[in-house]
């Protein structure tokens, strides 16, 4: 089953929902998934180099303090249910999410796309690394088996950056104005975070879905006299 996840790499609950679906997944190990990662940019006006975390978030949610200091409490709380230890002080950086997009689209081709994506979360949300800085994406793809040294010439070229703006502006006129967004066999879409439980209700329909289809006989064109 073919499962299209529209996220962003500076999304915390794209991380959570990622731990989530796998979870989903390990509780239907008899199906073979093929889980592939569409890029999605939850601002693409950030400037390439990044801005300031601290002022882009208080510019974003206001200047009380304490509100983003809930907001990150409670996502960390639901994160750490799935084992995700995030760490919002650490980030400094808000950076621009288009060379981490571009290098998830080079890894699915190198048969590394899911090791990357947890990679480029884990960097940025447990780590506070910045994911803008191309060594920090061509460290990524070395430790992922991807050629490091290939991977920055490629990041400071514009290698498939149209490709994958495209991508980004498609997801936006699909509709999805949040993510992550999960699209299950190219039937049934599920928005947001979601618990396994409910994810795998939503597998095992497909699977009755692409069933029943397959059980109904063809339809068959006959001249009759």
């Amino acid at each position: 089953m073919q499962i299209d996840v529209i996220s962003d790499t500076v999304c915390p609950w794209c991380f959570i929902g990622k731990r989530r679906l796998s979870r989903a997944m390990e509780m239907r190990p008899q199906i073979i998934f093929d889980v592939k990662w569409r890029p999605y940019r939850l601002d693409p006006t950030i400037p390439a180099g990044g801005l300031d975390r601290k002022a882009y978030m208080r510019a974003k949610f206001g200047d009380d303090p304490m509100k983003i200091v809930e907001m990150h409490k409670l996502i960390a709380a639901e994160g750490a249910k799935d084992g995700i230890e995030f760490d919002f002080g650490a980030i400094e950086r808000r950076p621009d999410t288009l060379n981490s997009h571009r290098l998830i689209r080079w890894a699915e081709a190198a048969g590394v796309q899911d090791e990357v994506v947890e990679r480029l979360f884990i960097a940025y949300f447990e780590n506070g690394e910045d994911i803008g800085d191309i060594r920090v994406l061509a460290d990524i793809a070395d430790v992922c088996g991807m050629d490091g040294v290939e991977t920055a010439q490629m990041l400071e070229s514009d290698q498939d950056r149209i490709l994958v703006e495209r991508e980004d502006e498609i997801a936006h006129e699909m509709g999805v104005t949040g993510v992550p967004a999960m699209i299950f066999g190219n039937r049934l879409a599920v928005s947001g975070a979601r618990e396994p439980e409910l994810l795998v209700s939503v597998i095992d329909r497909v699977m009755e879905m692409a069933q029943q289809q397959a059980s109904e006989p063809a339809d068959t064109d006959s001249d009759a006299d």
